[in-house]
Order: C-alpha cells, then structure tokens, then sequence
C-alpha cells in the first residue's frame, strides 16, 4: 500500500513538472526583478572566476551570439562583460564590410579578432551574418551563399581543431514581444540609436528570416559546433539562463593567487603641493 501511495506521488510530480515545461513562453510570468539581480550576482562572480581560469590556463575562447533584431543579445552581453577585464574578454562587433573586405575571403576579417592564449572573445553577430541579413536582403549572391553553408562548419571545424573553444548562442524572441521592444526603442531617446532601417525592413521579412535560420541551423548546428537556443521573451530569464549555460561550458577551477596586502601610503615632508588655483577644475554642477 505505502509502494502505491509513493508511485502515485511521483506520477503527479512528474505531471506537474511536464504541465509547467509546456506551458507558452509568452503566459510564463516575468522575473521578479529582486530575484534577478540577486541571482545576476551570483553569476558574475563565477564569469570573474571563469575569467581567470582562462588567463591562468591559455584558454581560447569564442562566444557567438546571433538572433532576432531585438531579441535581448546585446543586453545579456553587457550583463556578461561589465564586471570582466576587457583586455582579457573583449567584444566584437563589425560594421559595414569596407570595399577592400568586399574583395577579401569571406571569413578574413573574423580571423583578424580570434583570441589568442588567455582571451575570450564575444561576437556580437558574427560571419553568420552571411547566413541571415546578406541572405534576406540580397547582399549576397546565391553562390556565395551556398559557399558559405558549405565552407562554415569546416571553417569551425579547423578551430576547434586548433584548441578554440566555440560557443554558439541564438536568441529566440516573439513577433509580439520584439514589436513591444521596437516601439520602446522609438519611444525612448536613449535606446533610438538602437533601431535602424535594416531592423525596420527585416520586421517586413519575418518568415524569410525564419526560413533562413532553419537552413543555416540545418548546415551549421553540428555535433562539434551546435547551436544553443535562447528564449528572450523574459530578458532576465534569457541572460540568466545565458551566463548559467556559458559557466558550464568551461570546466573551470579556483586560480591560486597570493594573499594582497595594501601597502602603507608613501609620505614626504620635502613635496609641495602646486597651488589648487592653477589647476582647472570640472565645474560641481551636481
């Protein structure tokens, strides 16, 4: 009878929990911010730990982040990179092709920011760029396309060989939330830098852009370089789930360090300082 009684209990978690996995993105209720911030912390510390472990060790490592236009990349990128050493985890984040690169082997000027011994590098959009925007909006011919598809796991597939670490993000986000997000972005005067035309004609090119990352998926999400799918509805969720993901990719330790003693400050009775009139201050506005 009490084997019964346990059978049933588990049966009705198990029901529970499938309930609750099936439950739409969009009905799932928001982070609380106070647990947010609490947990972003927490995350942090270990990205600092990350950081050192690959200084210590040599690492080299790449973080890929592709996705909707608004879809939450950038933001979770900040959250990762605003307590790291930038001369250790750098971003990158090209603009335009020039003439010059036009004329270049397409993944040229990518190998110009690829990390060497002790660095981690954030691509905020990357050479799949050629897989998503030149494809939809015809910045790229269908042989360089095609190209493209077949060459990339090949050219990732060389750097894992060569000891890098390639990490690959996409962020999902609703047509409804990312409406919302480019309405906030009009509306507010700090965030209007963010949306531009291309964003406006890509939100006319929805189903092209779904069609296009189902066959850029269909190419590239390979056993030795897959793609991890971010919800972004929930920007809290997305970069917590993010960091928390990116943290067990890397099996990293604690790096020995020698305790730090503040050294008493230096005193000369001989210095004289200039007089404060000479000098030109920032006016205390505030």
């Amino acid at each position: 009878m009490a084997n019964k009684d346990k059978k049933q209990k588990e049966k009705k978690k198990e029901s529970k929990e499938t309930i609750k996995e099936d439950i739409p993105q969009e009905l799932k209720e928001k982070m609380p911010s106070d647990f947010y911030e609490d947990e972003l912390i927490k995350l942090q510390i270990e990205l600092v730990k990350l950081q050192e472990w690959i200084k210590y060790k040599g690492l080299r490592v790449i973080v890929l982040f592709e996705g909707r236009d608004a879809a939450g990349k950038g933001g979770t990128i900040k959250r990762i990179t605003e307590c790291l050493n930038p001369r250790v985890c750098r971003v990158v984040a090209l603009g335009i092709p020039t003439e010059r690169e036009k004329t270049q082997w397409y993944f040229q000027r990518y190998v110009d920011h690829l990390p060497a011994a002790g660095e981690m590098v954030i691509f905020d959009r990357s050479w799949y760029n050629r897989a998503g925007v030149e494809r939809v909006m015809g910045f790229c011919t269908d042989d360089e396309y095609w190209d493209f598809l077949r060459s990339c796991p090949n050219f990732e597939t060389m750097l894992i060989r060569s000891g890098i670490i390639i990490i690959k993000y996409w962020f999902s986000v609703s047509d409804m939330e990312q409406e919302q997000r480019f309405i906030q972005r009009i509306e507010d005067p700090t965030r209007r830098w963010k949306i531009s035309p291309m964003d406006m004609a890509a939100r006319t090119k929805w189903i092209e852009y779904s069609k296009a990352k189902d066959e850029m998926f269909a190419y590239t999400d390979t056993k030795q370089s897959p793609w991890y799918v971010v919800e972004g509805d929930d920007k809290r969720r997305a970069r917590l789930n993010c960091i928390s993901h990116l943290l067990s990719m890397i099996s990293y330790k604690n790096v020995p360090r020698e305790k730090i003693i503040l050294p008493p400050l230096e005193k000369d009775k001989s210095y004289i300082r200039p007089p404060m009139s000479e000098q030109t201050f920032v006016p205390e506005k505030y």
